[in-house]
């Protein structure tokens, strides 16, 4: 729900405003990440990945003879792709997230957070793509090289806020599984909460699609919060408006058993989401308006690689 107050508009993306976000985005990150990958695919390259059952027509030049030894049955190791990896961005840019209460709004976080994607997705032969969510669906097809990453920061940053009911973030994860696209990386960047419906049962409704996606994608789902989203203030009477439907609520904010429920229902409502996304099978990343998002992704790549790199260790002993 949207504050009073809100934070002034962006303006619209000229050329200079989108090269030096991006920038200012790709030297943090290179300070902090060398440019690692997001994620990595099975396919021809030079890093191991985990071991399988030899099936004729294999490459007997990827015969792991150390677990054949050990098992008695021949077994192959795949190699990880670090290139060609194609990766796509759901951007929410719905009415929900033109919401801030501290540092930035909530459509801030995820440009920049789409920035750095774009500059972890620009090796060579690596192609980005998007779909992103506003006053309707808009699908950007997946390019190679940094015009695509800034072609996409334009998009992105000239799309203005939009006021009322807009996609639901289910139908942004059904377009990016029809029609059927090559198997990549795809990066939410949402609130998980604008233009959604009542799923079935307790279920958001962009559970289903989710799964649906993650079953052929490797998925991260990256949650932008505010503050003021998780608790609400001691300040009076304080006017709320629902920036989806235009519905207006006040509430006297001094009773502390409101804030109470009122904390208690946001907390069950991120724990549900949270539940979502782990039985989707996907990645997720919380981050929040009030405090500077780029840390927290690269502790999250980081813990991600190394639990990645440990799942093939144990897989081939």
């Amino acid at each position: 729900m949207r504050g009073a107050a809100p934070l002034p508009e962006p303006p619209l993306a000229p050329a200079a405003s989108v090269r030096r976000l991006h920038l200012q985005v790709s030297t943090r990150l290179d300070g902090l990440l060398q440019g690692d990958h997001l994620g990595y695919l099975p396919g021809p390259g030079t890093e191991p990945a985990e071991a399988r059952p030899y099936s004729p027509g294999d490459d007997v030049r990827r015969m792991d003879w150390a677990v054949a030894a050990r098992t008695g049955d021949p077994y192959v190791r795949d190699a990880v792709a670090e290139r060609e990896l194609e990766t796509t961005l759901l951007v929410d840019l719905t009415a929900s997230m033109s919401f801030g209460t501290v540092r930035s709004e909530k459509r801030g976080v995820a440009i920049a957070l789409a920035a750095a994607v774009g500059h972890l997705a620009t090796g060579p032969g690596d192609r980005l793509g998007a779909v992103v969510l506003a006053d309707g669906v808009r699908r950007l097809p997946a390019r190679g090289g940094r015009q695509a990453v800034l072609a996409l920061l334009h998009v992105l940053q000239e799309t203005r806020p939009v006021d009322g009911v807009g996609p639901a973030l289910a139908d942004g994860l059904r377009a990016l599984t029809v029609p059927p696209r090559r198997r990549g990386l795809t990066v939410v960047l949402s609130d998980l909460l604008g233009g959604s419906a009542p799923g079935a049962g307790d279920e958001p409704s962009w559970a289903k699609p989710l799964r649906l996606l993650s079953r052929r994608h490797d998925v991260l789902v990256v949650e932008v919060v505010d503050p003021r989203e998780l608790q609400l203030p001691s300040m009076g009477v304080l006017r709320l408006v629902d920036p989806e439907s235009g519905r207006h609520l006040e509430v006297q904010t001094s009773d502390r058993r409101l804030r109470e429920r009122y904390a208690a229902a946001a907390a069950a409502r991120r724990a549900g989401h949270a539940a979502a996304v782990r039985r989707a099978g996907a990645g997720h990343l919380v981050l929040r308006t009030d405090s500077d998002w780029l840390p927290e992704l690269a502790r999250f790549l980081a813990l991600r690689r190394r639990t990645r790199a440990a799942g093939r260790v144990a897989a081939g002993r």
